[in-house]
């Protein structure tokens, strides 16, 4: 899998496990922070907590990752980390 920058997601950012799990992932990056995105998706029924943090642990760095909510019935789950150094803030003295 090609781990994107700044939200240009394509096919080239994904990778489907055997098992059929579609795993997203992307990384937003400003001059101060940094979101790393992972999404999960399953045709036949939601990702597993246990499939989900497997990934997790292998894609998200530096930051703890949130889930963000999702729909009743949904077969998709949407995490976030977020990082921010404030050092790096423009004005910030060093």
């Amino acid at each position: 899998m090609k781990l994107p920058v700044n939200r240009r997601v394509d096919e080239r950012h994904r990778v489907v496990t055997a098992d059929g799990l579609t795993v997203w992932y992307t990384i937003q990056v400003s001059p101060h922070s940094r979101i790393q995105e992972v999404i999960f998706e399953r045709s036949d029924r939601m990702p597993s907590d246990e499939e989900c943090t497997r990934w997790l642990r292998l894609l998200i760095s530096g930051a703890e990752a949130t889930e963000a909510p999702g729909l009743p019935g949904a077969r998709t789950r949407r995490f976030e980390a977020f990082e921010h150094s404030p050092d790096r803030e423009a004005g910030a003295h060093r």
